[in-house]
């Protein structure tokens, strides 16, 4: 095989024509030599029929060239032949467990807000941000080459002036980026295009409690648009692309859309959604995530809404439940009051998920409560709260988590440094083990 190997990279070097040939090789955890297995590689030229590693990380290409490859819970690399001729086809995935604060279209262009995000990256108390690239009201906050975003009137506010050179500077300072992309909630295209909106009976648009208009999740241009936003963000070099809104509206009133909704229609509509941007998107070698209520890991249908466990799971890396205690008003099984205990709706939330789908812990990363109650005592989420959620989720084994402010005002929420054992271990390995081929 490294004769294969030292063949490719060759010919790569002088710039010949690859040979249609195997690739085969493995996949192991750079800081223990362990095997991984669901990893997913493929050749750049053809993203589209990846391979998957087995239980012993063996990995099988049709053909040669720079590859890709990722793992949940690890970080994904690029690799040219001549780094695997060097390392006898061995790929070797850096582990990495995300540890995110949300920042807004607003908070990442507000100073203040972005340097004490940061100062918190500096600290080492979290190493990820998740940053608004299509928000809540539909805006895009970067100069997009989309046109409807353009016509639909999304771009009426700035606060990136520039996608790429932004995820430059944030990864020279270590943060992983996770783009979140608001999908089916979109004031300004369900509005300007309301053929692509979801309606009342009456045959006018629907609006939400906060008077906000939904594009109709059925429709294959509304779909392709949101494709199109998370494209710009995979090229731009965000590391993870996550959807959110990523569902039908709750709503107690009788809605029209493309076609007649039921729960298989629903369900089918959120889990087609996520295969096409897999597709998409699989040049660009990004994680995909999606958030979901925290209900759904309880769930058995689709909530009204189209979010199923197996639906979502079936095309994303990540799994992102949104286990804010203030949002399960009915409690779960042995804890009515759900506020006063963090920890148990965090980790049994979890727990339950990961049990109904039978995978791995490292592929959920959930949302957790940094803002006031809202719902029961009003009580504040401080450092206790926050810590006890962070201990849950760490107890689980998910691969990290993110942590929700509106408002993007993390002070006084006491988040501890970033484990240094972890640290000193992966410095500790050398460049041959991290695969130097890495970029």
């Amino acid at each position: 095989m490294l004769r294969q190997f030292l063949m490719v990279a060759g010919l790569f070097a002088l710039g010949g024509a690859l040979p249609a040939q195997a690739l085969e090789g493995k996949v192991v955890d750079a800081a223990t030599g362990a095997a991984i297995a669901g990893a997913t590689v493929a050749v750049a030229a053809a993203p589209e029929t990846p391979s998957t590693t087995d239980e012993a990380g063996a990995y099988h290409l049709n053909s040669t060239g720079e590859i890709f490859a990722r793992a949940p819970g690890y970080r994904a690399l690029r690799a040219d032949p001549v780094a695997l001729a060097q390392s006898s086809g061995v790929i070797r995935l850096r582990p990495f467990a995300p540890k995110a604060l949300y920042l807004s279209a607003y908070g990442v262009g507000y100073k203040k807000l972005r340097d004490a995000a940061m100062a918190l990256v500096h600290d080492g108390s979290v190493n990820a941000l998740v940053i608004d690239i299509k928000s809540d009201r539909g805006m895009i906050d970067y100069p997009s080459a989309i046109k409807l975003a353009t016509d639909s009137g999304a771009r009426r506010l700035t606060t990136i002036s520039d996608l790429a050179a932004l995820t430059r500077t944030l990864h020279e300072s270590g943060v992983y980026l996770i783009a979140r992309i608001v999908v089916f909630k979109d004031e300004p295209l369900a509005s300007a295009h309301p053929e692509f909106a979801v309606k009342r009976d009456n045959g006018e648009l629907f609006r939400d409690r906060e008077h906000l208009a939904w594009s109709d999740p059925f429709r294959q241009e509304v779909r392709d648009y949101n494709i199109a936003v998370a494209v710009e963000a995979a090229k731009a070099g965000f590391d993870e692309i996550q959807f959110d809104y990523l569902r039908f509206p709750d709503s107690p009133q009788r809605l029209k859309f493309a076609k007649q909704a039921n729960e298989a229609s629903r369900v089918e509509a959120i889990s087609g959604f996520l295969s096409e941007a897999r597709k998409r998107l699989a040049p660009y070698n990004v994680y995909l995530s999606a958030d979901f209520f925290g209900y759904v890991c309880w769930n058995l249908d689709d909530t009204g809404i189209g979010q199923t466990l197996k639906g979502i799971a079936a095309s994303v890396d990540y799994m992102s439940p949104m286990l804010y205690p203030s949002g399960f008003k009915f409690g779960i099984p042995g804890y009515s009051n759900p506020v006063t205990h963090p920890y148990q709706i965090v980790f049994q939330s979890l727990d339950r998920a990961r049990a109904r789908l039978g995978i791995s812990s490292k592929r959920f990363r959930p949302w957790l409560q940094a803002f006031k109650d809202y719902a029961f005592d009003r009580r504040p989420f401080d450092s206790d709260e926050v810590a006890s959620q962070i201990k849950a989720a760490k107890d689980f084994g998910s691969d990290g988590w993110m942590l929700w402010n509106a408002h993007n005002n993390y002070d006084g929420i006491g988040l501890a440094a970033a484990d240094a054992p972890d640290r000193q271990q992966l410095a500790a390995l050398s460049p041959d083990d991290l695969l130097s081929a890495c970029r």
